[in-house]
């Protein structure tokens, strides 16, 4: 038989058993799927004796060994020395240590501060003893240990000294010791030269470190030179990170000044750079504009948004804008936008309306608050506690509003079971005060002690003055016992109200 027919045949045999261990394999798991125990108890060809778990007779030393470290560090004491423990436990079994032994050693060590001294002992040894090319996550974890524990000096020192344990750093390690520079507060200085002498190492960042940069300098306000790094990340050939676009845009909106940067150009040149902004970025944008009072400039971000087809503002964005606008005092512009939001379709939500009644509010404008209220029952928006308290304030701060109607609308707050506060009844009370109604803030004083509100000094000091003139001593020294039981301290109107009205008193009695 020829050479290439004796090849031929060895070929067909090859691929008819291969026919029939596929067969086999594809069978058996058909057969485990039905639980047929049959096909396994009765098989033809066992497991081999020798794929047990100590299959490998060079780790099956080590393993042992591990076993005995791991069961002789359970019961230790702070003065236990855990290297000699290491090298017995290998020893005893003729074995050298492996990586792993070690950084269990570490980790046992770091978890204990009174036995952190050990540490460099265990470093010196693997340094000076081993031989083998030392894992990178054993130095990535104590660098972090290192940064956690305040000691960023040793972090430095070690993360620089990884070449010397035959083990190079990469962009891992890199990481996570700009971590521990942000976290500890040091100079940005240090982040730059860590940076600079890492490419004199070979080590180059990767995008991992880019947000890591942008995050951390987020975390501390340095918004403007993470526009930059963001710019430098593109550059470099990384994929824009979402993510960190976000975050910048959330860091400045919320902050007060923002280094002469404009969040809306930042914006627009993210766009170029091919992010497409969330909703939740463009809220931040016109959030920003109203935290720095600039709430013309909110509306015009929303027009901007609308014009461009970038995205359909929503109710939470004609809110900031809302607000904003009522925040400066610009009437006539936030009710425009209140007007095209119903226009829009869209359906206000409870902020809008307790946005809106604080601008009729603060333009004395009552009445349309209360029908505001009104219409806000009809549509199935309940006003909330605090929609109350600002017209509540409004009424008593209005000359045109008589004191009944504030009476009745408090009135209507009680019977709809909402939960009255001190301020509120504070509110009440210095109402009834400058209206001379002083047995009804008498009253209600007493009323406001007995749901367990404790008033202001200022609250008990108008009432005393009153209560002074008209010589109702009894009911001011009934006032001022509730003020030591409620530990309130009368200010000095209440003495001087209290000796004038004493000295009147015994005048009185004298000429009689």
């Amino acid at each position: 038989m020829s050479t290439f027919s004796l090849l031929k045949k060895k070929m067909s045999l090859f691929r008819q058993s291969i026919r029939g261990i596929t067969f086999i394999q594809h069978f058996s798991s058909h057969s485990s799927n039905v639980n047929n125990y049959y096909l396994r108890q009765k098989r033809k060809w066992p497991h081999s004796p020798y794929k047990t778990k100590y299959q490998d007779q060079e780790t099956f030393p080590h393993q042992l060994a591990m076993q005995k470290l791991i069961q002789s560090t359970k019961n230790m004491s702070p003065k236990t020395n855990l290297l000699s423990i290491l090298i017995d436990s290998f020893s005893s079994y003729k074995c050298n240590p492996t990586p792993n032994a070690y950084f269990f050693i570490l980790n046992t060590l770091t978890k204990n501060p009174t036995t952190w001294d050990q540490i460099p002992h265990i470093l010196d040894h693997i340094h000076n003893v081993e031989d083998f090319n030392t894992p990178e996550y054993i130095f990535t974890y104590l660098i972090k240990f290192y940064g956690v524990s305040d000691k960023t000096n040793l972090a430095f020192e070690l993360f620089f000294t990884m070449p010397c344990f035959r083990c190079n750093p990469s962009v891992k390690s890199l990481n996570v010791l700009i971590w521990v520079i942000f976290k500890n507060n040091y100079d940005l200085r240090f982040v730059l030269l860590v940076l600079v002498k890492c490419q004199l190492m070979n080590i180059w960042v990767e995008e991992s470190t880019f947000k890591i940069l942008i995050k951390e300098l987020c975390r501390i306000g340095k918004v403007k030179i993470c526009v930059d790094l963001l710019n430098l990340m593109v550059d470099s050939g990384f994929n824009l990170d979402g993510n960190s676009c976000s975050l910048i845009l959330c860091t400045m909106s919320g902050l007060k000044v923002c280094d002469g940067i404009d969040i809306w150009g930042v914006l627009k040149e993210m766009r170029k750079l091919g992010y497409i902004p969330k909703r939740v970025d463009l809220c931040n944008v016109i959030r920003f504009y109203v935290k720095n009072e600039k709430g013309v400039d909110g509306l015009l971000v929303l027009n901007k948004m609308k014009m461009s087809g970038i995205m359909v503002p929503d109710i939470v964005c004609y809110n900031l804008v809302l607000n904003g606008l009522i925040l400066e005092g610009e009437w006539n512009y936030a009710d425009e936008v209140f007007d095209e939001l119903l226009v829009s379709g869209l359906v206000p939500d409870i902020v809008t309306y307790n946005v809106y009644i604080n601008g009729l509010c603060k333009q004395n404008k009552v009445d349309e608050a209360l029908r505001m209220i009104g219409c806000m029952e009809d549509l199935g928006c309940k006003p909330e506690t605090n929609t109350y308290y600002t017209i509540l304030e409004a009424l008593c701060r209005s000359n045109e509003m008589l004191s009944s109607a504030t009476k009745e609308f408090f009135g209507q707050m009680k019977l709809k079971g909402l939960q009255l506060n001190a301020h509120m009844y504070g509110i009440m009370i210095d109402c009834m005060i400058r209206n001379g109604e002083v047995d009804e803030a008498y009253n209600m004083l007493h009323e406001m002690v007995g749901m367990g509100f404790v008033p202001q000094s200022v609250t008990f000091d108008g009432l005393i003055y009153c209560l002074c003139e008209r010589g109702l001593l009894s009911e001011v020294m009934e006032l001022l016992s509730i003020m030591v039981a409620k530990n309130v301290v009368p200010g000095i109107g209440s003495w001087e109200a209290l000796v004038q009205a004493l000295s009147n008193s015994a005048k009185e009695d004298s000429s009689k």
